[in-house]
This record gives C-alpha cells, structure tokens and sequence, in this order.
C-alpha cells in the first residue's frame, strides 16, 4: 500500500505539449502510469502523445475520470494552473514548476482551503509509488517496492536515499517530495501523518534542509504521538552560510531557528535518529528497522 496513490490513479498533465511535459509524461507512461489526457487551453479536440488534449482541466476530469494533475507550467502561469486544478476538485495535484512566485502560491494556498485536493509542490520533484505510478520527474530504477516511506524537500537527494534504501535491502511505500520553495502545499507533517497511518509503512525517512521550520513542525508533531515506527532524518546544510539561497527558493537560514543545527536538535529531542552523513542514511534506516523488530 502507498500513499496518495495507488493503481487507480489516473492523470491528466497540465502543460504536457511543452518539451518538458511531452518529456516526463512520456517517461511516466513508460513507467506504467495511468495518464489519460493533457490539458492546453486553445489546443482542446487534438491529441498528443496520444493524449486526448483539452481546454481545461474541468473538462479533462469530466471526459476521463481522472482522479490526478500534474502541473508543467511556467511559472508566470502555474498558479492559475494550481487553482484551476483546485476548482475542478482534482483530489491530488503535483506542480513540479520551480520558482512560482510568492504571492502566486499565496493565492494557491487561499484556494486549497476548504477544498478537496492535497497540493504537492510548486518546485516538487513528484510522488513515486514504486512499481505502481509514477507522479513526477524523479529518476527510476533504483527504487523498489518496500516499507520505507521517504519525505524530503531536495529531489537530488531521494534519488540517493532511494539507491541507498534499497541497496539495504529495503524498499520503499511511497516517497514523496514536498517542494523546495519556501510556499508549497502538503507539508512534511502532512506526509508524516499519512505514513504513520499506513500499515504498509515500517520507517520514515526524512531529508530535510536549511529555511524554513518544516523540520520543526514535524518534531512537535512526533512528540506528540510517539510513533511506534522508527524515523531516521538527514539535515543538509549544517556550514551553510545564513541569509544565502542555496539552491532551492525556500533553502534560506535568516537565523539559529531555521539552521540546520536548530533543527536537528529538534528532531533528535523527538526521538528521531539523525544520520552521521549523506551517505549513511541508508544504513540507519536499516539499524533502526532491526532494533524496532
């Protein structure tokens, strides 16, 4: 079992007659995804990809069925794309677009509230049900199907922590990739909650970073309910320097509360075990598995 997906999703793609929708839907195809149409406003009644193409998603979503978005719009454009998903009561909307403005999202965010849908993204690398859909642009062929459901905020790093899972001898449920700019949708707290929930999910991994207090959110939320399965967490940016992006929109330290010192603490006071280094993120998982058992 995973999480927000399962082998009845069903996609429309918003954007997909650009390169970088005709691109990875194509290579979510190839995965085995079920993509059923694209949405271009003024190209509705043609086909690509073999696609039937749409105006809208309204119309996507009444022809059919689907049950799924994924956003590949620029981001001048992608928030109007967002919240016309959110309109049409898609339950589940994945924006991979980085760098939509602040503002834009706030909007997206006022759209989301009392709605039917769970947003992830903008700036999301995707969600990734190994072996049953693939709902992004993240790089296949080292995940397996497993217990490890894996939350983060960088898309470099899963596909490292996936290898490493993996090699293990693990697997994973679900892994998801919340945004890397500083207003998204879902949260890593969000997705905590529905890991824990899930009885397919053994362990959690978490990869988090500087900016922000996502981190933090999650710790308070542990220490609260004191999950009886193991989670493991990777911080980047530890000699980061302050009031510096690095990389990522929402990967900016103003001070000691949102460094990744500050958040590590927080973790570990919530029982969380933090990995030594990058690379060893892989091994921990696996030790806090076989302590657990």
């Amino acid at each position: 079992m995973a999480i927000l997906l399962d082998k009845d999703t069903t996609i429309v793609a918003q954007g997909v007659t650009g390169w970088a929708g005709t691109h990875h839907v194509a290579s979510m195809m190839e995965y085995g995804s079920r993509v059923v149409g694209g949405v271009r406003p003024g190209k509705g009644g043609r086909s690509h990809l073999n696609l039937p193409i749409f105006d809208t998603v309204a119309q996507a979503r009444e022809a059919t069925k689907a049950n799924a978005s994924i956003v590949f719009v620029p981001p001048a454009t992608a928030a109007a794309a967002m919240i016309e998903a959110i309109e049409a009561e898609t339950p589940l909307v994945v924006a991979v677009t980085e760098r939509v403005p602040v503002l834009d999202m706030i909007r997206v965010k006022d759209a989301l509230k009392g709605s039917r849908t769970r947003l992830v993204g903008a700036n999301s690398q995707g969600v990734l049900a190994p072996g049953v859909c693939k709902l992004g642009v993240m790089a296949t062929g080292s995940e397996r199907p497993g217990g490890v459901g894996v939350v983060s905020r960088s898309a470099s790093l899963t596909s490292e922590v996936v290898a490493q899972v993996t090699a293990a001898g693990l697997g994973q449920s679900t892994t998801v990739g919340v945004g890397g700019d500083a207003v998204h949708g879902m949260s890593m707290r969000d997705c905590v909650e529905l890991f824990l929930a899930d009885p397919d999910t053994d362990g959690l991994v978490l990869i988090g970073e500087i900016g922000g207090h996502e981190e933090q959110e999650v710790a308070d939320y542990l220490t609260e309910v004191k999950p009886n399965k193991p989670v493991v967490a990777l911080v980047v940016g530890s000699h980061a320097p302050r009031e510096r992006r690095m990389g990522h929109a929402g990967a900016l330290a103003f001070g000691a509360q949102d460094d990744a010192t500050a958040k590590i603490k927080a973790l570990e006071r919530a029982g969380v075990r933090v990995a030594p280094s990058a690379h060893l993120v892989g091994r921990t998982i696996a030790e806090a598995l076989a302590q657990a058992r």
